[in-house]
């Protein structure tokens, strides 16, 4: 797979980030989806990323600064068809190494907690997160789990 910066203006990646944000918000209680718009794609402190295999777009992932050394993982999605075949860990672990690079000590995010998420908690937890309380500005939901990393130790 070929990691590329986002181009959210791309129709192709705008018809997966749609299916990313309809699906996951058709699996989430109302009020517990915190998928990123494509505005808030295109936010300043928002990294966004696509995955390719050749001129196919396979996943998405983004990394946005909390503060100068937290950041959050959004937008982690990868194609239904090319499920199980490892790119969604490649993703993950680019968007670790584009945290460290940018001097982040800490990385969390929030994914919901329904078996529907079941597939992410464990690629979550295969790269090294675990669970936390709410940060930045969540509140505890029972249809939210709460994931970090500790990017110096680990």
């Amino acid at each position: 797979m070929e990691i590329r910066t986002g181009d959210t203006f791309d129709p192709r990646v705008i018809a997966l980030l749609d299916h990313h944000v309809t699906a996951a918000r058709a699996q989430t209680a109302p009020g517990s989806a915190h998928a990123l718009d494509l505005a808030g794609l295109r936010a300043s402190d928002v990294a966004f990323w696509t995955g390719w295999d050749g001129d196919t777009l396979v996943a998405t992932g983004a990394l946005k600064a909390l503060s100068a050394g937290h950041g959050e993982v959004k937008s982690m999605h990868t194609l239904q068809t090319a499920r199980r075949r490892g790119y969604g860990g490649q993703m993950l672990r680019h968007i670790i190494t584009e945290a460290r690079a940018r001097g982040l000590q800490r990385l969390c995010l929030e994914t919901g907690s329904w078996d529907y998420f079941k597939p992410a908690h464990a690629l979550y937890q295969a790269h090294g997160f675990v669970l936390c309380d709410p940060f930045e500005g969540y509140a505890e939901d029972p249809n939210s789990l709460f994931l970090t990393l500790d990017l110096i130790g680990g």
